[in-house]
């Protein structure tokens, strides 16, 4: 199971009523590269991939490929604003470590 704060919903929620483009939901995926082995990819989507995991929380669809399933299983998604930038972090109980950025682990 994947968790999505209330403030990374509220910012998926804005994305998805922004889009000018059809969406359904979110994807979030693990791709090999990075500064740690792994890194985290997110995009909104007009349908998810016949294989995905769907997971649904107040109305917004997450899309997670099976690949990616198993290495995003308890992470925590938080979208958070600071002075050094806003975005979303990842609470992975998976990671062995990770850079300093946190968009990448290993």
């Amino acid at each position: 199971m994947i968790n999505l704060t209330s403030s990374a919903l509220g910012a998926v929620q804005t994305a998805i009523s922004g889009s000018t483009n059809p969406v359904n939901g979110l994807r979030i995926k693990v791709e090999a590269g990075g500064c740690a082995g792994f890194q985290y990819k997110m995009g909104l989507v007009p349908e998810g991939e016949p294989d995905d995991t769907v997971i649904e929380r107040d109305g917004v669809k997450l899309y997670i490929d099976n690949s990616s399933h198993e290495l995003l299983s308890g992470t925590t998604i938080d979208y958070v604003v600071a002075v050094q930038g806003s975005g979303f972090t990842f609470d992975n109980p998976n990671a062995q470590s990770s850079c300093s950025c946190g968009k990448s682990f290993g």
